[in-house]
């Protein structure tokens, strides 16, 4: 402490501020107006040559921006659009390709009918040739069969009495 009271006591008029007569809140001089020039001077070279273009990009962008959204939003609707056209053009491919294979198809069960039906026709032929031949047959071998029973019986007859018999 004793170092503190030998440095005021070498310098006595350190220890208080000047002070004003009145009390001043600003103290206007020449060199506020000369400020007050170089903002309006730095203000208007930085609004002619920095912020109006800045501006006119950013509004250039936000009205490429609006412009590709409302095209992607056209291009959208008529993607849809074409869409909905190539699907129905589609259910209708599936409905006529179902409709052309249900002709189809009933056209070859008419024509699976038509083979079978001239199949049995062809069947039932020959089965009545064989019958009719088959008939022929039995009726030659019945008359041969009944000539050779009336000879063997005279046979027989002839041999078991042992004579000639008469006719």
């Amino acid at each position: 402490m004793t170092t503190i009271r030998c440095l005021l006591e070498v310098t006595p008029d350190i220890g208080s501020a000047p002070q004003a007569g009145e009390q001043q809140l600003l103290d206007i001089d020449s060199t506020v107006f000369v400020m007050l020039g170089l903002f309006l001077l730095l203000t208007f070279i930085l609004t002619r040559w920095l912020w109006k273009p800045y501006l006119r990009v950013r509004d250039e962008r936000v009205r490429r921006v609006e412009g590709a959204r409302a095209e992607v939003e056209r291009l959208d609707a008529n993607s849809a659009g074409r869409l909905a056209r190539i699907e129905a053009q589609l259910a209708e491919a599936r409905k006529a390709g179902h409709a052309e294979r249900a002709q189809m198809r009933a056209l070859a069960l008419v024509r699976e009918q038509q083979i079978v039906t001239e199949a049995q026709a062809a069947a039932h032929k020959m089965l009545a040739e064989a019958w009719t031949k088959l008939d022929a047959t039995l009726t030659a071998e019945r008359a041969r069969l009944q000539a050779s029973a009336a000879t063997l019986g005279r046979e027989i007859a002839e041999k078991a009495l042992g004579r000639r018999l008469a006719s």
